[in-house]
């Protein structure tokens, strides 16, 4: 097998501009009768009173992050939501919990209807979580491209360069780079595969030749690092892959179906909010974290998965739209990696009426809204 004709990308040190802050939107009547105080700026419904009452009467909807309050895509314009007052708008009561990172973990929460939504990282771990017996469904997908990349030294020039060394993970090579590297023609019983965490300086003080990451977030602190490094995408390999997923529990959204459409109606209008005006959106994220959080390099986060998710949904496609043959291509990594023993019926681990219920030619229904 040879490996297909292409360099990978060489990241040196650069500066990003910041994206222009703006002003909060505040909606100018109050839900339901309700009458606003000095402290709470009046809200404007966009749905009727009787879908308002039958939303308000789901109580408190508990959405657990993927990670803190990263500003990823599916992460940030929940918070986003919440601040602007679209959650209010559509009469809904969210609490945002910050998750550990353990997307797996948080399946079985909303499996078990300690909580309602919670981001995952791509579409196979919807099927993982199901494998796990945690009963929870995928309702939108906003990226069709893996989120992981693999980070090596300038010296690889060819991803073959890598056998006989040592590569790096968080706790499990993803299934997109495994298959690109297997794509490549890389013997992986070559490779010595060893857990490193979070820090990725260990791939400059060579402590190891690969290091698997997130392409919107190692790759920036490596370059803030100021060194150099050549990273490898696994769809220049042929490989399919998707990253913010949204996942909730099928039975409850069943029963709450106006919760469920209306909780995607005001995340679509955030993520239209936040394209402009992403700084913005970032501050709200680190209101919540409070002390320590890293807003520049959020920034960086939210603006490299934004434009990923703008590159990979087709115009002719709802942000978010779900494609079931680019599932089965993704979870068929999982099956030759030996991470899943036979493809699973999809059909039912996935339903897109929510979400297609919410937008009109492509475009969030936000009633009254410009």
């Amino acid at each position: 097998m040879t490996t297909p004709p292409h360099r990978p990308r060489r990241r040196r040190q650069r500066s990003l501009a910041a994206a222009a802050a703006a002003s909060v939107l505040l909606l100018t009547a109050a839900c339901a009768g309700e009458e606003a105080t000095e402290d709470t700026p009046e809200v404007a419904t966009v749905i009727g009173e009787e879908r308002c009452e039958t939303n308000r009467a789901a109580g408190t909807i508990t959405y657990i992050t993927g990670y803190q309050y990263q500003s990823s895509v599916s992460i940030l314009e929940a918070i986003a939501a919440d601040a602007l007052g679209y959650f209010e708008a559509v009469c809904l009561d969210v609490e945002i919990k910050p998750g550990s990172g353990d997307t797996i973990g948080n399946s079985q929460l909303v499996s078990a209807g300690t909580a309602h939504f919670t981001s995952l990282g791509n579409e196979a771990e919807v099927v993982q979580a199901n494998n796990a017996g945690h009963n929870v469904i995928g309702i939108s997908t906003y990226g069709h491209v893996p989120i992981a990349s693999l980070l090596t030294g300038t010296d690889i020039e060819e991803l073959k360069d890598l056998e006989g060394t040592t590569l790096g993970h968080k706790g499990m090579v993803p299934a997109p780079l495994a298959a690109m590297l297997t794509e490549a023609g890389v013997d992986m019983d070559s490779l010595e595969i060893v857990e490193v965490g979070y820090d990725p300086s260990v791939l400059p003080r060579d402590q190891v030749q690969a290091l698997t990451a997130f392409r919107s977030n190692e790759p920036f602190l490596l370059t803030n690092m100021g060194e150099e490094f050549n990273e490898w995408l696994p769809e220049e390999y042929g490989v399919v892959g998707s990253f913010g997923v949204m996942a909730t529990n099928p039975e409850w959204a069943e029963e709450n179906r106006t919760v469920v459409e209306d909780y995607l109606r005001a995340l679509a209008r955030a993520f239209d909010h936040c394209q402009e005006n992403g700084e913005e959106c970032v501050g709200y994220a680190a209101d919540l974290a409070e002390a320590g959080y890293d807003s520049e390099h959020n920034l960086r986060i939210w603006n490299a998965e934004q434009e990923l998710v703008k590159a990979s949904t087709p115009d002719d496609s709802t942000r978010g739209y779900i494609d079931l043959s680019l599932t089965e291509a993704e979870v068929r990594t999982l099956i030759d990696n030996d991470q899943l023993d036979e493809m699973p019926e999809l059909e039912p681990l996935f339903d897109p009426r929510y979400l297609e219920a919410v937008h009109i030619a492509g475009q969030v229904d936000w009633p009254g809204g410009e």
